[in-house]
């Protein structure tokens, strides 16, 4: 099934989005208008429990393009709500109401390879270009916020430095929504005694800083205001932390806030199928935790009885985040995972060729043995091969005890053959396997899928199954992520640089070493490095360094040669990209 390009008028038929609150159960008078079709929601009075079965979202490693996770999270989210009509839907979904929570798009992705964040073809959450375009302004108001605490150190430093702040030490930098690596290391301050205290700094990818984990790991405003004080912005001369709650007289954390106050509502957008959308915040998955706003997900919990949620990239880095760190904050473990594959991704993973990995993973068919071939093109046997990948991903959150059902994004190039030889894979491995033509027919695209997850999600009063995390209470930061490395990646272990020890060290003396760890690696590869594809085994994971994010409340180990300001591809999405005259944006998607 193909789409052609939505029209005007199917756009223009989306709901007002009084209408899609009221069909929630949300009062008007709870909501903050944005223009017609889209709105903040202020949960203060939301009265319905939090009892919403979670099903998260997550994929394969995927290829630069990525594999449509989002797309496939909307079409399921519009699929079970036009199966709970069906006089034969499954027990756990019949008279359900499906609500979906996602991520907000970062600009960087949208002008750098992928372009528009919001599903695409019939599955998508609308208004697109306005969600992909500034949307509500909480990224903005993010970075604003994350900058005026920057802000703050700089001007308490050249105030005198009441604190004694050594400024090599500080370990927040400057923020931008945006791909710029020119900006990844600076120097401040310079001009003179009045131009503030010359010091080398940097950016980071707005996405990727603190201030937005804090945003999406916060339960509340109270909590929000408590985490940004506990942010350390660096040390003193004599090695004492110095956190945001220390800065002026009163701590940086309540100019922060003010500046999130509106932000930290949630926003109320709907799917094309009329599905409601709370899409807030959007911490990347390969150098943050990678969930949307812990706020979205428990308010959504509290409008419908099933809430299908996203991780970003592969299940190794968003999945594994979401089961050790998102769900765990949130209090809401995954009744059921659905970890979507391409056969261009599957086929990718076995050495076949991609235009596309130039811009950011080296070609593999020149160093392989097999037939080089596009990845578009019918490759049975690299299926095959490919599927090691997937199976692994499978394996990695069956682990955790929910039950798991693999989505394929069916592209309009993938042959008969080829899906066939993936449910005969999935009949072989004993995993449940449906196809979502998504993209083509929308809700209608995912019936399957919403079928058979139906069959494995259990029925509203039934227990859920266990979900058991990667890690125990008594484990420090070393033995956590030596623990990702060798039970999720698969690697032999993780080496240290001797940074990384000494404040593995800091960790210890600080009384930290028993936080949660997020990883930041290459999205690509289990490994970190890019190029091993597959399913690797035996490797090591080198660690250059650990930062403690008190804010947020877990400690951040970046592996590899992964950066936290990304830079832009040779052919960035942005040069397919213009305005006309009356206003209409092409190239966007």
């Amino acid at each position: 099934m193909t789409a052609a390009p939505l029209t005007d008028a199917e756009i223009a038929a989306a709901h007002p989005i009084a209408q899609v609150a009221a069909d929630a159960g949300i009062d008007e008078d709870l909501l903050i208008p944005y223009g017609r079709h889209m709105a903040k929601v202020d949960v203060h009075a939301l009265t319905a429990p939090e009892d919403g079965r979670v099903v998260l979202v997550t994929g394969i490693s995927p290829t630069p393009a990525g594999e449509g996770k989002t797309t496939v999270t909307v079409g399921l989210a519009d699929g079970l709500n036009l199966l709970a009509a069906q006089e034969d839907a499954p027990a756990a979904v019949a008279g359900s109401r499906t609500v979906v929570a996602l991520r907000e798009p970062s600009l960087g992705p949208v002008f750098g390879i992928k372009g528009g964040a919001t599903g695409g073809g019939h599955a998508q959450v609308v208004p697109m270009e306005d969600i992909n375009l500034h949307f509500t302004g909480d990224f903005h108001a993010i970075t604003s916020a994350h900058n005026l605490l920057c802000a703050l150190v700089d001007n308490h430093i050249q105030q005198g430095n009441a604190l004694g702040i050594d400024p090599r030490s500080i370990a927040i930098k400057r923020a931008l929504d945006m791909n710029d690596r020119s900006l990844r290391e600076v120097v401040t301050g310079l001009g003179g005694r009045a131009q503030g205290v010359p010091r080398e700094g940097g950016f980071e990818i707005t996405v990727a800083t603190e201030t937005m984990a804090v945003f999406c790991l916060a339960a509340d405003l109270a909590d929000l205001k408590a985490r940004l004080g506990r942010i350390t912005v660096g040390q003193t001369y004599d090695g004492a932390p110095v956190t945001a709650s220390q800065i002026g007289p009163h701590g940086a954390q309540g100019a922060m806030a003010v500046l999130l106050k509106d932000a930290i509502r949630p926003n109320l957008v709907q799917t094309l199928g009329g599905t409601p959308a709370l899409v807030h915040g959007g911490p990347f998955a390969n150098i943050a935790h990678g969930a949307n706003s812990v706020i979205a997900t428990r308010t959504a919990r509290r409008l419908g009885e099933i809430v299908v949620t996203e991780a970003g990239f592969g299940a190794d880095l968003g999945g594994q985040k979401f089961m050790d760190i998102t769900s765990v904050a949130g209090g809401f473990p995954p009744a059921a995972v659905v970890v979507v594959a391409t056969v261009r991704a599957i086929k990718l993973q076995a050495g076949v060729s991609l235009t596309d990995v130039k811009a950011g993973v080296a070609e593999t068919a020149a160093r392989t043995s097999r037939p080089e071939a596009e990845v578009t093109a019918e490759h049975l046997a690299a299926l095959r091969v490919g599927t090691a990948n997937l199976a692994r991903h499978v394996a990695n959150m069956r682990a955790y005890g929910a039950p798991v059902v693999v989505a394929l994004n069916r592209f309009t190039q993938d042959t008969e053959e080829e899906v066939a030889a993936l449910r005969a894979w999935g009949e072989e491995q004993g995993v449940p396997v449906a196809v979502a033509d998504v993209w083509g027919g929308g809700g209608e695209g995912a019936l399957e899928l919403a079928r058979v997850l139906g069959e494995h999600l259990p029925a509203p009063g039934e227990p859920q199954a266990e979900v058991t995390g990667l890690w125990t209470a008594d484990m420090d930061v070393e033995a956590r992520i030596q623990a990702v490395v060798r039970r999720v990646y698969r690697g032999a272990r993780a080496e240290f640089s001797a940074a990384a020890r000494r404040q593995l060290a800091d960790l210890r003396d600080r009384g930290l070493d028993r936080l949660p760890v997020c990883m930041a690696k290459t999205q690509y590869s289990f490994s970190d490095d890019p190029t091993a594809l597959n399913a690797p085994e035996g490797f090591t994971v080198q660690v250059r360094e650990l930062s403690a994010k008190t804010g947020a409340g877990f400690v951040v180990a970046l592996t590899g040669t992964v950066m936290t300001m990304p830079g832009l591809p040779a052919s960035p999405a942005a040069d397919r990209m213009d305005v006309a005259d009356d206003g209409t944006v092409t190239g966007l998607f």
